[in-house]
């Protein structure tokens, strides 16, 4: 009976865990295009399903100088196609691939 109860234990755990998906999302910095205040500086975020999240697993500077223009993340809100889950309030990424 102990065995049972640790095995469904186990399973009900395993289901609640959040799943890594791949998605397209908005892209852009948290404070500058998406209203983020829970951190200082310019950082990279997501918008998922009406929610904006910082990125963990990549920099705002990654993909060139954040406050350019034309194409810089400070400025504009880009396409991207992310692997990844929401953990506590932040998007764990694995991939990150602007594709816009």
């Amino acid at each position: 009976m102990k065995k049972l109860l640790i095995i469904a234990f186990i399973g009900i755990a395993a289901c609640n865990t959040p799943k890594e998906k791949t998605q397209i999302v908005e892209a852009s910095c948290g404070q500058c295009q998406f209203g983020l205040n829970s951190q200082n500086g310019c950082d990279l975020a997501v918008k998922i399903d009406g929610q904006a999240y910082f990125i963990d697993g990549v920099h705002i500077d990654d993909f060139g100088d954040a406050h350019d223009e034309k194409i810089g993340f400070c400025n504009v809100v880009r396409k991207a196609e992310v692997t990844g889950k929401v953990e506590d309030d932040r998007f764990k990424a694995t991939s990150f691939k602007v594709v816009e």
